[in-house]
């Protein structure tokens, strides 16, 4: 049987997001590219699409034709996160073969790989800037997607399976994505080597969702439950 595991560095399809790459043409990735590391570099927001584009020597009218607004380029850049991530989970032959639960396993692993990948913009927008959490706005986008990719590829066929259940797909989709939210917070503040405690929370809460559809979530509830509390970071 086929079993989830963690990506490798090499295995990952990185954002497309690399400031050492000049690029010969403006495109999405590209400005992305620039907003990241001027955001990193100067730690706030640019005042306007105009004195950006004017730093970064792009014109104004092919920010437009991307991005209608800072707002939208921020959205865009969590939906990439999980594009690539998506992407990466594709080109993995054995994936499709996985039980809904390893699916489940390996999209949150490789996921937040790719966020691992671009932590210091990650904490930034959400934890290390005067509005912090407010700007949670910013995984409206991402939020789609990834319950369209949940529904698609792992609610349908794990409640196939359970015809008693009495759990929906909506229901099943949108408990995904706050564990997700639940997940992230817990690794924002994880200072574990390899950040090793977010991958206990990830196996240990997907597994407690396994036993919540099969009616017999005691022993995990509590061995996640005293996990979380040892670790006072949720």
């Amino acid at each position: 049987m086929a079993t989830a595991k963690k990506t490798t560095k090499k295995e990952i399809v990185e954002p497309m997001i690399d400031p050492t790459i000049e690029a010969t043409m403006i495109d999405d990735n590209h400005i992305i590219t620039l907003y990241m590391e001027q955001i990193l570099l100067e730690e706030h927001e640019p005042k306007t699409v105009f004195a950006f584009c004017k730093k970064n020597g792009i014109e104004e009218s092919d920010f437009y034709t991307f991005f209608g607004s800072f707002d939208g380029l921020k959205k865009e850049i969590w939906n990439k996160f999980l594009e690539n991530t998506i992407t990466t989970l594709h080109n993995d032959a054995g994936f499709g073969n996985y039980t809904p639960k390893n699916k489940l396993l390996t999209l949150y692993f490789t996921l937040f790989e790719v966020l691992t990948l671009n932590r210091s913009y990650v904490l930034y927008v959400l934890q290390d800037n005067k509005e912090g959490m407010q700007n949670m706005m910013q995984l409206k986008q991402i939020r789609t997607t990834f319950k369209d990719f949940v529904r698609n590829n792992i609610a349908t066929e794990e409640l196939r399976s359970r015809t008693l259940s009495r759990i929906t797909k909506p229901a099943y989709t949108e408990g995904a994505w706050i564990q997700f939210l639940l997940i992230l917070k817990f690794w924002m503040a994880d200072n574990s080597k390899g950040f090793e405690r977010t991958d206990i929370v990830i196996e240990k809460s997907v597994n407690t969702v396994v036993d919540l559809l099969d009616s017999q979530p005691l022993e995990n509830i509590i061995d996640l439950g005293k996990f979380l509390w040892s670790e006072r970071k949720l």
